[in-house]
This record gives C-alpha cells, sequence and structure tokens, in this order.
C-alpha cells in the first residue's frame, strides 16, 4: 500500500525540523554504545556492592558472561494499575534465569494517581511528577551495570517519564511491561449519570461512594479510554510493547506469560548477542509519527498533545501541534471508547482492539510499516494477537474485520473522517481540543465568558445559579508556570449539567482536562499562558469569545481586549503545602505548553 502523501510530508518536515539536535543525540548514544557491555568497566568494589544483594545470582554476576536486565519499577498498591507490578521483579527474575541472565530491581519512581488528586492541591505535582519520573529512571540506571532494561508503567504521567528517562539510556535496549486493565465494573455512563445527581444534590455522598466503587473495584488500569490507556496504545503503535499485550487483564496466566517474555525479549535485544536493538533505533521520526497517527484514530487524551512532545524532544525529534492538526485531517477516528462511546477499554480489545486497527491503517498507507520494534522489523508484528498453547506463548494473525462495529470500525466506514482532536489557533493563542466525545452541533461555541482564577470559584458560581444562558467558562492562572498546570477534570460534572439544560457552553483554560473528559467542547492547554502575559490574561466578564474546532479558531472577538492591563492573580496559596513548595524550581524553569510543558527546556 502506498504511503499516505500527507504522513510522508509531515514525518520528513519532522526529520528536517529535527536534524540537528536529533544528529548531536544520535552521537551521544553512539558514545554510549561504544564502551561495550556495562559491568565490565566496574571496579571489582564496584562489582561487590552492585551484586551483594544478589542472592542466588551473585556468582553469576561476576562471571560476566550473561545479560543483566534492569528493572525500571513504578510499583505501589495505591494505585489500582500498579498493584500487579508488586509479583513482576520476581517473575522476571525466575525467567531471564532460565537463559542465562540476571535480572535486578534497578530503582523505583514515583507514581500518582490524577483520579484521587483531582481538584485537590495534589494535583499541582501532577504534570511535574512525570519530569521527576524521568530523573528518577537516570539515577535507577546510572550505576550502569545493566545490558538492558524493562520499565513498569501504566498511567498518566508514568508511561511518558519513563519514556524520556529511557531516551536518556537509548543505547539500552527497553521493553515496556504493562499490567492490563482492571476487569469492567458499573458502566462509566451509569457512573457519570450518578455524579451529575450527586451534583445537582438529587443523591447523597452514600450512593456516590457506592457507584464509584462499583467502577473502580479491582487491579487494573481504570477501563475508560483515558490518559493512562491511551499510553498503553501507544507503546504498541510506538514499538515498545509486545503485541497484543496492552489490555490483557491483570493476574492471568496469558498476562505472566507476556511479563516473562517481555523480560526474556529485553535481554535479547542486548548488544551481547546479535539482535542488537537499542531504543535510539526504535523511537525514531517514524515512530512518533505512528504514534500521533494512534491517538488521532482511537480518539486518546488530550494529555498526549503535551507529553509526546516531551518524548520526542527527549530524543532530539521536535515535533508541533500543527504536526499533530495535519494528520488529525488524514486519519479518520475508527473507536468508540468511553468516554466517545459506551464500550470500556475490555470490550475495545475483544471487538478486535490495536491489532486490528493497526492492520486498518497499515492497509491504507496510514502507518509507516517499516519501522523497528521490541517484536523485530516492522509494525505488521502489531496486527498478531498473543495466546498460550502447549508450547507456551505464541503470537498468531490477529482479525482482519471489525467484531463489532460499535466499537471498531475499518477505514472505509470511519465514525468520523478526521481524528479525534483539533488543534486551535487565534488571537487567543494556540490550544486543543478534544473533539471525539463532542457531539457536532457542540463543536462551534461563541458566547461572552465569566472569568475565574481558580476551578473552586466557577463551581461555587454554578451552585450559586450564576451561570445561566450561552457562557464560554474561562479558567486561568492554570498554565505550567502558574501552579504546574493541573487537570480541572472536577469542572466536567458542572458543565454536562449545563450542556444538558440547553446551554451553549464551552471551557477555554491555560490548564488541562481530565484525558477521559470530552463531551463539553474545551479548549486546553492555551498558550501562551495568563502567567506569561498570554491573551487570556486581558479577558474581562462579558468579553465575546469563538472556539471553533471545525475551523481551528480560537478568537476573541471584543475589539480592544488586548489594549487593557493584563490581570493578575495572586498565587501564594499555590506555592506551599502538598509538596508544592518542592517544586518552586520546577514553576520557574518550566517550558510552554506547546513545548511539552517540561523542565529538561522548550
Amino acid at each position: 500500500m502506498t504511503l499516505n502523501a500527507t504522513l510522508k510530508s509531515v514525518t520528513e518536515r519532522i526529520i528536517k525540523r529535527s536534524e540537528g539536535s536529533r544528529g548531536i543525540y544520535l552521537e551521544r548514544m553512539a558514545a554510549a554504545k561504544s564502551k561495550g557491555p556495562s559491568r565490565a568497566h566496574l571496579s571489582c568494589s564496584g562489582q561487590a556492592h552492585a551484586y551483594a544483594g544478589a542472592g542466588p545470582d551473585q556468582a553469576a554476576l561476576a562471571t560476566k558472561t550473561g545479560g543483566n536486565l534492569g528493572i525500571v519499577t513504578a510499583y505501589n498498591d495505591m494505585l489500582s494499575a500498579h498493584q500487579p507490578f508488586e509479583r513482576y521483579p520476581q517473575l522476571m527474575r525466575d525467567a531471564v534465569r532460565e537463559v542465562g541472565g540476571t535480572a535486578q530491581v534497578a530503582g523505583g519512581v514515583p507514581a500518582m494517581c490524577d483520579g484521587v488528586t483531582q481538584g485537590e492541591a495534589g494535583m499541582e505535582l501532577s504534570l511535574f511528577s512525570r519530569d521527576v519520573i524521568a530523573m528518577a529512571t537516570g539515577i535507577a540506571l546510572s550505576h550502569n551495570t545493566f545490558d538492558a532494561a524493562v520499565y513498569l508503567g501504566v498511567c498518566d504521567k508514568i508511561v511518558p517519564g519513563l519514556v524520556i528517562g529511557a531516551q536518556a539510556f537509548g543505547h539500552l535496549p527497553a521493553v515496556f511491561v504493562p499490567a492490563g486493565p482492571m476487569t469492567s465494573g458499573i458502566s462509566n455512563d451509569d457512573k457519570a449519570e450518578v455524579r451529575q445527581k450527586f451534583a445537582k444534590g438529587e443523591v447523597g455522598r452514600e450512593a456516590l461512594m457506592a457507584s464509584e466503587m462499583g467502577a473502580y473495584h479491582g487491579p487494573g488500569t481504570c477501563t475508560f479510554y483515558g490518559t493512562a490507556n491511551t499510553n498503553q496504545m501507544l507503546m504498541e503503535f510506538m514499538g515498545l510493547h509486545l503485541p497484543g499485550s496492552s489490555f490483557v487483564t491483570p493476574n492471568t496466566e496469558l498476562r505472566d506469560a507476556l511479563t516473562t517474555e517481555g523480560a526474556k525479549r529485553a535481554l535479547s535485544l542486548s548488544a551481547l548477542g546479535n539482535n542488537y536493538t537499542p531504543t535510539c533505533e526504535i523511537l525514531d521520526e517514524k515512530a512518533f509519527v505512528n504514534g500521533i497517527v494512534g491517538l488521532m484514530a482511537t480518539g486518546g487524551s488530550t494529555n498526549l498533545l503535551i507529553h509526546l512532545l516531551a518524548m520526542a524532544r527527549a530524543g532530539g525529534i521536535i515535533l508541533d501541534w500543527q504536526d499533530f492538526a495535519d494528520l488529525s485531517a488524514e486519519v479518520p477516528l475508527l473507536a468508540r471508547v468511553y468516554p466517545n462511546g459506551l464500550a470500556d477499554v475490555n470490550h475495545f480489545h475483544a471487538a478486535g482492539g490495536l491489532g486490528y486497527l493497526i492492520h486498518e491503517l497499515l492497509k491504507g498507507g496510514l502507518l509507516h510499516p517499516d519501522t523497528k520494534t521490541v517484536a523485530g522489523e516492522g509494525l505488521a508484528n502489531y496486527t498478531t494477537e498473543p495466546f498460550l498453547s502447549d508450547e507456551g506463548l505464541v503470537w498468531r494473525a490477529g482479525t482482519e474485520t471489525s467484531l463489532n462495529e460499535k466499537i471498531v470500525r475499518p477505514l472505509s466506514d470511519p465514525f468520523q473522517v478526521n481524528g479525534g482532536l483539533s488543534h486551535l489557533k487565534g488571537n487567543l493563542g494556540t490550544g486543543v481540543m478534544k473533539i471525539s466525545a463532542v457531539s457536532a452541533e457542540h463543536r462551534v461555541v461563541q458566547a461572552p465568558v465569566r472569568v475565574f482564577h481558580d476551578q473552586e470559584d466557577a463551581k461555587q458560581a454554578f451552585k450559586a445559579g450564576e451561570l445561566t444562558g450561552d457562557v464560554i467558562i474561562v479558567v486561568r492562572f492554570q498554565g505550567p508556570k502558574a501552579n504546574g498546570m493541573p487537570e480541572l477534570h472536577s469542572l466536567t460534572p458542572m458543565l454536562q449539567i449545563m450542556q444538558g439544560r440547553g446551554q451553549k457552553v464551552a471551557l477555554v483554560t491555560d490548564g488541562r482536562m481530565s484525558g477521559a473528559s470530552g463531551k463539553v467542547p474545551s479548549a486546553i492547554h492555551v498558550s501562551p499562558e495568563a502567567l506569561d502575559g498570554g491573551p487570556i490574561a486581558y479577558l474581562q466578564d462579558g468579553d465575546e469569545l469563538r472556539v471553533d474546532a471545525l475551523t481551528g479558531a480560537l478568537e476573541i472577538l471584543t475589539e480592544g481586549v488586548l489594549d487593557r492591563t493584563p490581570a493578575t492573580a495572586d498565587l501564594s496559596q499555590n506555592e506551599a503545602g502538598m509538596g508544592r513548595e518542592l517544586f518552586s524550581a520546577f514553576r520557574a524553569s518550566v517550558g510552554s505548553a506547546d513545548t511539552g510543558a517540561s523542565v529538561f527546556g522548550a
């Protein structure tokens, strides 16, 4: 199949734009490769320190003949998605011993749950945690005793942080190993309905708690298609997962088999063997373009419009939001998974899942087929599915037809002809909108604004009955420099109620929304942010805006707005408490959202 012309041209311009920075990165990786297997250079004392706690593996480590696998884990048992990782290191140690290798936990990285911190002070650490995870990954691997690495992470900032860290050690092979989604609980629509009833005062906290516990009821990833599950999709499209491994539920025989195979596969790709495949060769410009295509085809999380920029820059690759917009115009929406449909990720996986989508997109010339992956040369490997057989774990050809066209569809009959995300720009700045769950009649909103500097003030105005009529809610001073760019997902019930009673309503913010949001049009990640003097800082109540996902317009219609003195905000309450005082250096140095909102340079 001929490669799509837009896919080809976007890739070529990314390669050209990145030529200098990518070349510097690859030179650095080549220098690291040239030093050979890591442990050979260590002093005897250094090696003794590294092996002292290895128990039965001490002797094997000291001989330097077998590969040593570094495990970087985001395990904690407060996150349901990460709780299954408790068992993984022992499974991996046992597995690699079978092939003459060893495995050690190189280090742990923090992993926070945005679902717990929504609307709380801790959410202001969420985005910064991505860069902390990258740094912690660097520390974990800095002992330089490993021939390959596996990365255990699933959720929102964890996978992007691990990818950034893995690229700092891009001369090492890397396999990302997921935990899988929890089994399906109550439907996401039923859960959302109870949340709205609670917001209206129609049910009490006891009913709300029962509903939430019915949805989040066991180990594994939350089953809606938010940032965590979008991360898992990306790891397959970009070639860092084993094929078909993203959405196999935890604590099953197949899940354990994929975990042990992931460890063996990582060692098999090391420089000690004949199949050396370093991470820096997998994560090239084509791999990132494939990831963007997957994001568009599945209607994935808007958070990845920040994370992919930061992830790419860690490997010297410069993406911008226009790349996303141009690909969105070409890539149709092929999946409906909550919040842009009724199905959850378990239903999506059963209907054909990622393997079917990759098959369709390859067939249509909408993916680069020739990328390197941990499964071998070529993305076609990711059209296969894992099975257990008498011979152990095997991969067989996946379905070439959708098993439920209410959930996944072929290219010939998509849910919509373009992707699930829209790039917005105009005299208010630049931003993004997730449109896959927004009904066609809600994709253009022109209305006066109500301006808030805090999401709690917006909720209080709603409760006081002030937000009537058509209105665009502006919540500013929520950017990365102001307060770490928290998600504003706790506004979702109120916004959906307003939309449901017939109001034209939209959100405009320099902050973020949850990856699971989407039914209300939300222009988010608006840059420049208010604290940087962006146009959003000049708005006043009653000014008229136009938010148009169809044309990509983000426009101030009221004349003279930019002639005013910009607003300021008292941000002192964001500077301390819940650990925020530890991140003042991050707030001072972080880049803008449209460059990845990273502390590693804009």
